[in-house]
Formats: C-alpha cells, structure tokens, sequence
C-alpha cells in the first residue's frame, strides 16, 4: 500500500502505459518556455519494439514513476548487443530519461541500474535513446534555443539531479548552428580551385533510383570513420535502411555529400531537414487540419533549419593531405547546397568536446556551441 506523495516506479505493462510513456515528455513539459513537443509518431517510431530497429540487436525495459496516481517520469534500460562486443567493462545504457520533478529521477536510476545490473551489467551510461545513433545525451545549455530533430530538451534541473542520484560526467556533445551566408563560407577559407589542384575529387549527390546502394556507402564510411571513437556503436544496415526510407519523403539529393577520389567514396555528410520548422503550431498529436497542415509543408519543403547527422572520413585517409581537407570540403560544400535549398542555418551537432580537429574545423566559423548535451555513466559493483 503507498501513501499520500509516495512516488512509485513500475515496469511498463500492455499498450496503454507503452503509448503514454512515449507522450509522457510533451505532457510533463507542454508549459515550459521555448519546448516544443515532438510528434508522438516521430517517438513511437523509435521507442516501440515492433517499429524501432534498435531491437533488431538490443533488448530494453521501460518505466514510469508515479505520485498520487499520476505519472511524473520515465526512464529506459536497454542493452545493445553490439555495445556488449567491445572492450572493457559490459556497458548497458538508460535513455528516455524525462522528469520535472527531481525527486523521481533517482528512483528512475536506481530501476534502470537494478535491471541492468541483474542482466550482467557493469556499468551503466547514458542518456541515449535507444543508442548511439539515437537521441543523445542530457541538455545541459540550450534550452531556450530553437528545437532541433534528433536533440532531446530537458530542463536545466535534470542533469544536476543525475549528478545527485551518483553519476558522474563521462562526456559532453556539443551542437553548432552554421549559417548557410557568403560570410560563413569566407570563414571556412577553402582555398579556389581545391578540387581541381587535388586532382580526381568529384561531389555528388543521392542517387533516389539507387538510395539502398547509397545507404550502404553512407554505413560504411560512417562505420569505418568513427571505429573506435569514445561510445561509438556501429550502425547497422536496418538502420540505416529504415532512416533513408523514413526521410525519403522529404530528402532531396543535395542533402546526401559523398566525396569520391579517383572513384572511390571517402567522406560522407547526411543533412536532414528540421521537422519542428513545420509543427511547432500543431502539437505532437495533431488534429486532423494540423495533419494537412503538416502536409502541404511537407510537401513544399517549407523548412529553414536542418542537421548534419552523419559526417565521416575514411581512417585510410589518416595522416594524408586529404584527410586535413576534406573535413572542410564537406562544410563547404554542405554551405553551397544551401544556396540550393531553404536552409537558412544547418547545425553541426554531437561533437564530441575531446574532438579538437573537428572543434577547430568548425570554430573557425562557429567560435561557441550553442547546445551542450552531457552524458553520465557509472559503474555497477
């Protein structure tokens, strides 16, 4: 039996409690300054276990907290297969980590660890919703900064009850907003005619006929780029199969960069638009109108902002003139394709504050991050 203001933690059980745990933020958090929820579609397509393909390799267990009957937090525990091959200690994650009230969020932890733990589990990092190439990490600044896809907002009182509940900063992802104007290219300083002194650099853009073959070159640069970076979990072909096919209504060629040498594709950048362009004004579970709405937006590609959310260079490259270069092609090229497109800003995003070449790459032209995301970890005894 509990009493009155007792907060209760419980596994999520049956389709009821499934869907509002993936609502739950935009219910929590509808009142604060600046939020603006995202679509409950959006969420289900990367919280359900039958629509997510995080659970084509990883398991993971949901909870919510309650007080007086009503929910007032949630939290995953998931483990990824892959995260389990690498070296060191057997690392699960918690995600999905959402609360106004800080009293819950220790509670949360302490049931996320405890199932972790009783999986084998040695320690535990996070946030990441489901993993790596999900929803990463705490906001920590940036809250009142315009929403962005694939960057979860949290309120400034969230990390620092983490912190209290025993865990401590394992790494800081930084995001920069880059301006897509003559003067964002000066700053990036790539020298004229680069490509032709180089010899044998060709651009160009996705191929829609042939997007399954450019998946597969996007995964495996982007795998063989960050091999062996800080967290790093290679993505999987389902993955990135079922991302292309989701964007494919609103992708267009000049979002996907892949840079070939001699023929060979060596560097890549993805850039998707920003669906909170389009729905700040229709809420997260829109009414019919807000649906055709969302529609014709969509269809007249009516966004001004957009992310880079996979950027990579081929390790065979390390050490080269190529591999100092081409960072910055990429950036250049990313800026021109602006002129192309409606995005006024293309943010820079999960840069790791260890990263300094691609830090100074950027803060060439972006001096300060406008977002910092913290993720937090712990070991299990």
């Amino acid at each position: 039996m509990t009493t009155p203001n007792q907060i209760v933690v419980s596994a999520v059980s049956g389709a009821r409690q499934l869907s509002l745990f993936i609502k739950l933020p935009r219910l929590l958090y509808n009142d604060q300054p600046s939020y603006v929820p995202p679509l409950d579609m959006e969420q289900r397509d990367m919280l359900h276990p039958r629509r997510s393909p995080f659970f084509s390799h990883g398991t993971a267990c949901y909870f919510l907290a309650w007080r007086d009957g009503k929910p007032i937090g949630r939290i995953s525990a998931q483990i990824d297969t892959l995260a389990l091959e690498q070296p060191g200690p057997r690392t699960g994650f918690f995600g999905a980590l959402d609360a106004l009230d800080t009293e819950c969020v220790k509670p949360l932890l302490d049931a996320a660890t405890s199932w972790l733990k009783a999986q084998g589990i040695e320690r535990i990092r996070g946030p990441w919703t489901l993993n790596y190439h999900g929803e990463s990490g705490t906001m920590i600044e940036g809250q009142m900064e315009p929403p962005m896809i694939g960057t979860g907002w949290h309120p400034a009182t969230l990390g620092p009850a983490i912190e209290q509940a025993g865990f401590s900063k394992a790494m800081d992802l930084l995001s920069y907003r880059m301006e897509t104007s003559p003067a964002a290219e000066q700053a990036n300083r790539i020298p004229a005619n680069l490509r032709e002194r180089l010899g044998g650099i060709t651009v160009r853009g996705l191929r829609k006929d042939h997007i399954d073959e450019d998946a597969d070159i996007l995964r495996s640069i982007y795998n063989d780029a960050w091999e062996g970076t800080w967290g790093n979990v290679p993505i999987t072909e389902i993955e990135i199969r079922s991302l292309l096919k989701a964007l494919k209504p609103v992708l267009r060629p000049e979002q996907y960069v892949l840079v070939e040498f001699k023929g060979e594709p060596v560097a890549i950048a993805l850039v998707i638009p920003n669906i909170y362009d389009l729905n700040g004004d229709v809420g997260g579970a829109p009414s019919p109108l807000g649906w055709v709405k969302l529609a014709s937006r969509l269809l007249a590609h009516d966004f001004y902002s957009a992310r880079v959310i996979l950027l990579g260079v081929k390790k065979k490259l390390a050490g080269t003139a190529l591999s100092a270069i081409i960072p910055g092609l990429l950036i250049d090229e990313l800026m021109k394709r602006g002129r192309d497109l409606p995005y006024r800003t293309i943010e820079l995003g999960w840069v790791l504050e260890t990263n300094m070449p691609i830090r100074n790459l950027i803060e060439r032209i972006v001096p300060v991050p406008y977002k910092r995301h913290r993720m937090y970890e712990k070991l299990l005894s």
